[in-house]
């Protein structure tokens, strides 16, 4: 694995964001829209329902989380289809590129992206909420490292079904995080899905993160069992993305494809 070819295809990625405004103005409106709408709702519930005291820094900092996952998973796939929107694959198998290293480029240059637009986001929460992502201390740290590996595992699950399908697959790239998210339990808790759904939330590293970081901001308490589980969970299905990614290559190699896929 060459740290120059990672790193001039990181750099490809990188002018091509940094270089477009409308890129990154795209980045940053929809994260800061998303959260000071969450945050005036929140204000709204817990001005008028003694229920939802307190609940503004609950609401407001699973929505900053869950923004956070949405972006990486986003991200990547974006970058992923820019190179096929680009028809920019045969360049890239010509040249000697690894499939780990565009890999590894990807993931990178997919946390730039996410973190243009989460950063302003945050800043926004404490003038105009009052609120800290900082008040989940040192286990934030674990829970983002949980949202990013989740988001990139859902991003090579795609891009592989882009291998494989063709630019067909693109519209589950847009849908993947909205069929989970219910199964997440970004804003309630678990025990509120039927039976069914929870044993396929349970299945999910999102719950377990959700429902610790309600757990935190409540509670004042930190059950490292949670984050335990849902690393665990986060490196598993990114190992068999991994996999299903090198199988599809395979396959779109065999039956001569990725030639004709930004076709």
């Amino acid at each position: 694995m060459s740290l120059t070819r990672i790193y001039g295809l990181f750099l490809r990625h990188f002018f091509l964001i940094t270089r477009s405004f409308p890129r990154i103005l795209d980045l940053i409106y929809w994260p800061s829209i998303q959260i000071t709408l969450w945050g005036f709702i929140s204000n709204f519930f817990s001005t008028h329902s003694t229920y939802y005291s307190g609940a503004v820094g609950v609401i407001l900092s699973c929505a900053i989380l869950y923004d956070f996952l949405f972006r990486t998973s986003i991200g990547f796939n974006m970058l992923f289809l820019e190179e096929i929107w680009s028809r920019n694959f045969t360049n890239l198998f010509i040249a000697p590129m690894k499939i780990s290293e565009i890999i590894v480029s990807l993931v990178f240059t997919a946390l730039i992206r996410a973190l243009i637009g989460l950063v302003p986001a945050i800043l926004l929460t404490s003038p105009l909420f009052g609120i800290s992502l900082l008040d989940l201390g040192i286990p934030l740290a674990f829970l983002f490292l949980s949202l990013y590996i989740f988001g990139i595992t859902l991003g090579i699950f795609v891009s592989a079904g882009l291998l494989r399908f063709g630019p067909s697959f693109e519209n589950i790239a847009w849908s993947t995080m909205f069929l989970l998210a219910p199964f997440g339990c970004i804003y309630y808790p678990v025990e509120i899905l039927p039976e069914i759904f929870q044993t396929i939330a349970y299945a999910l590293p999102l719950v377990y993160i959700f429902e610790e970081t309600r757990n935190i901001l409540v509670n004042q308490f930190v059950n490292y069992e949670n984050i335990m589980q849902a690393l665990y969970l986060n490196v598993l299905y990114l190992v068999i993305a991994i996999s299903v990614f090198y199988y599809s290559f395979d396959k779109a190699r065999d039956k001569g494809t990725l030639i004709n896929i930004g076709e």
